[in-house]
């Protein structure tokens, strides 16, 4: 497989990019406020070879219960932000890596505050867009389009 030049990072102790072996993550799907669901899923990945999972953060009783997700996972814990910045603020205190969408996160302002409060830890943050939660400018110049979703990507990391 060809592989392209990319920046390493690290997720706890997990590389990503540069030379590093390629890295398995999922998602868990239970709510992340069933703090024993939730880590009963995070085993059952782990042992199947998973490296890295996210875990969705829908409300504040979310992002209580990662603390002590995160504290007893054996693999790196990524914070799936929806809706609500505020949220990635919470976690980032103790989260491995924190993951949002631009279109549900809100304005410039919110991300520039995640982006601050990261850089604090230099947590790392990956921009995941998707044709379901555009932001309104992108939507309405490209439609619900690949196009709007890179355009959308290239504006978030361009904040970064």
């Amino acid at each position: 497989m060809q592989r392209y030049p990319t920046k390493q990072i690290k997720i706890r102790d997990v590389l990503i990019g540069g030379d590093a072996p390629i890295s398995v993550q999922s998602m868990t799907f239970s709510k992340t406020k069933d703090v024993k669901g939730t880590l009963e899923q995070i085993q059952r990945l782990y042992f199947a070879g998973c490296d890295i999972v996210r875990c969705a953060v829908f409300d504040k009783e979310d992002a209580s219960a990662l603390k002590q997700i995160v504290a007893s996972s054996p693999i790196p814990v990524v914070a799936d932000i929806h809706f609500n910045h505020t949220y990635a603020l919470i976690v980032s205190e103790f989260v491995d890596a924190i993951r949002i969408n631009p279109g549900n996160i809100g304005s410039a302002k919110n991300i520039k505050a995640v982006v601050d409060a990261c850089k604090q830890r230099n947590l790392p943050i990956r921009i995941g867009v998707n044709s379901g939660s555009l932001e309104k400018q992108f939507e309405d110049r490209y439609g619900r389009t690949v196009e709007a979703m890179v355009e959308s990507a290239m504006y978030n990391i361009k904040l970064l």
